[in-house]
């Protein structure tokens, strides 16, 4: 969680934002189109897959009946807000960053708790067992549509329940970048909506059945979208597919999303555990009279 004040995101500070970054402007590109896809989930691209299974048999079209329920998805999030999740995003060199929150599709805001790992040690020898991975940062974190802001925590209360307590002032804002991070919480935070995405053009425009999952005694199957446009089926590194994964139960129920980034093996992985009755987003961190 470095790079807290490069740029005025959430909570601009009143001198201005800084510069953001240039580098890997490829992936900057690359995001853009990601993020505007997925949000719009139409035919010119929409959600879209990370193949996870192994081997190659059993991948195919979706069925009109797979299309409709991977077109309910966002729907049936945004309707469940304000919703328990989770994301895992590994920024290279063995450092992971986690969090687990909630979010409000109606009012596009999440609150939560971040914690930042690094690498584990092996013993002297080189071959005993690895220990677990050192803490490297913790707080709090919210994010909206522009950009997220983080502050200390204050206690072991529910992250919701301390955001409320800290002002608009109170947090280090900034605006997003191309990082894993930033990337699975910009996604993360669009990924509801108040209408079904259109299952015909979902099924027209490549969307894909890739297999089947069980997660915590419930079965799922896993669904590829639509290919972004211009992209020739069967071609590249991930035979043309945009790089998400749905997973998505009988009724449209959305379990887990994972987003495969240019230049990282491992793909940020965002959960989806329901409904949270108990949560109520706070008001504080964006109350522009506050502080």
């Amino acid at each position: 969680m470095a790079r807290k004040t490069e740029t005025a995101g959430l909570a601009p500070r009143q001198d201005g934002p800084a510069p953001r970054r240039t580098r890997w402007s490829h992936r900057t590109r690359w995001f853009r189109a990601l993020i505007a896809l997925a949000v719009c989930g139409t035919a010119v691209g929409g959600v879209a897959a990370y193949r996870s299974l192994s081997g190659g048999s059993g991948e195919r079209p979706v069925t009109m009946d797979e299309a409709s329920r991977l077109a309910l998805s966002r729907l049936n999030v945004y309707q469940a807000s304000p919703v328990a999740v989770t994301l895992t995003a590994a920024e290279g060199g063995g450092v992971v960053l986690r969090v687990s929150g909630v979010v409000d599709y109606r009012t596009h805001h999440g609150v939560g708790s971040y914690q930042t790992t690094g690498a584990g040690f092996t013993g002297s020898s080189g071959t005993s067992g690895a220990t677990a991975a050192p803490q490297l940062d913790q707080g709090l974190i919210v994010w909206d549509s522009d950009g997220l802001g983080l502050a200390p925590a204050l206690d072991g209360t529910p992250p919701w329940q301390q955001a409320e307590h800290i002002p608009r002032s109170g947090w280090s804002p900034r605006s997003y970048t191309t990082d894993p991070l930033d990337a699975g919480l910009q996604l993360l935070i669009g990924l509801g909506a108040d209408r079904p995405d259109n299952p015909l053009l979902l099924a027209q425009s490549g969307a894909r059945w890739l297999g089947r999952d069980r997660i915590d005694g419930r079965d799922y199957d896993e669904i590829s979208g639509p290919r972004a446009t211009g992209t020739t089926p069967g071609s590249g590194p991930d035979g043309g597919k945009s790089p998400l994964t749905y997973w998505v139960d009988g009724n449209g129920g959305l379990r887990r999303v994972t987003m495969r980034m240019p230049g990282l093996g491992t793909p940020t992985t965002l959960e989806f555990t329901g409904h949270d009755a108990n949560a109520k987003l706070p008001e504080a961190p964006w109350d522009t009279g506050t502080g």
